[in-house]
């Protein structure tokens, strides 16, 4: 029996190994929304149940179905290795990602909290040809000392160019309904209404943007510079029961959960998770906590979500982004 235990650990810990490998294949960059065939994605949100027969069960391998539940912490959404019948949120496994309460994924694999304050504008990458902010909205809890908060837009400078990716407001949130909103250089970006559908600009060929969904999912991707893979998100009636996140009726919350990968960054880099890019970077929060925060808000507030007065703001110290934009090579 122990034989038969420490088995089934060691095929979990290779399928976990190969999830993650198969999401942060060379060249690294977010994770592709297609998943390996022994791997499927459930939603126990849309059916209101818990515990699902997962899809990829074969009927003739003659084995029992396996009945897979999402864990609490991803309630609506997660991925099932069906050989084990294991379930993983799929935060777990995207690079640099950044979920929920913003929970960030740093560049040496550990996982930190960076909670800002509602209604604020913070630099999450801050490097000399590129600059990141994310506007974070919330919920005060009158029992805390801070804001539940949640990323809803991003503000990407580059060369003499912005990118804006914004989760439209929405009382009721639909699945089907489309609550992206995206402008470069301040004119809407129309995607095609289908799976694939692919947006391209005219004045920097290198960047598209792919719907990785019928709605509210998209890949945005900038050759050579950053790749990002970003869906908007509800929430829930159920997350706020969990959470206590306190929601009410007005507003559903839409926010992003965002996977990011960038490329050629100097270590100069900075920002709430750009520090983390650096060679030098030393982690000095407590990664065995069960909620490691970096504090220093602060430092990492900008103006407006194209500002670049950050404290720790290095955009703009020397040129050369435009060199690779202008083409899509």
């Amino acid at each position: 029996m122990a034989g038969q235990k420490l088995v089934l650990v060691l095929t979990i810990l290779v399928a976990v190994c190969s999830l993650a490998a198969a999401l942060d294949a060379k060249p690294k960059g977010p994770p592709t929304p297609k998943l390996p065939s022994k791997y499927q994605t459930i939603h126990p949100g849309k059916s209101g149940k818990r515990n699902q027969v997962a899809a990829c069960d074969d009927p003739k391998d003659k084995k029992k179905p396996c009945t897979a539940s999402c864990p609490k912490t991803c309630p609506d959404e997660c991925i099932v290795y069906c050989e084990a019948c294991m379930t993983f949120c799929l935060c777990d496994f995207y690079p640099g990602m950044s979920c929920g309460d913003p929970r960030f994924t740093g560049a040496d694999g550990n996982n930190f909290y960076f909670h800002g304050k509602k209604d604020q504008d913070f630099c999450i990458v801050s490097d000399a040809n590129l600059h990141i902010n994310a506007h974070f909205i919330g919920k005060r809890n009158p029992a805390m000392s801070r804001d539940f908060t949640w990323i809803q837009a991003l503000g990407i400078r580059f060369a003499d160019h912005s990118l804006y990716m914004g989760a439209q407001k929405t009382i009721k949130w639909d699945d089907d309904v489309d609550r992206l909103e995206l402008t470069f250089d301040g004119m809407p970006v129309t995607i095609p209404d289908e799976i694939d559908g692919q947006w391209q600009s005219k004045a920097v060929p290198a960047l598209t943007v792919t719907r990785t969904a019928m709605t509210n999912g998209v890949r945005v991707e900038l050759k050579g510079v950053f790749d990002i893979l970003a869906k908007v998100v509800p929430i829930t009636e159920k997350d706020s029961q969990i959470h206590n996140y306190g929601v009410t009726a007005d507003d559903s919350l839409a926010h992003f959960d965002i996977g990011f990968k960038f490329y050629d960054l100097t270590d100069d880099v900075h920002g709430v998770l750009g520090q983390t890019y650096r060679t030098n970077y030393v982690n000095m929060l407590s990664v065995t906590a069960n909620m490691p925060i970096m504090g220093g808000a602060p430092n990492y507030v900008s103006s407006n979500i194209f500002a670049t007065d950050c404290k720790v703001a290095r955009f703009g110290r020397k040129a050369g982004i435009s060199m690779i934009t202008t083409t899509a090579s």
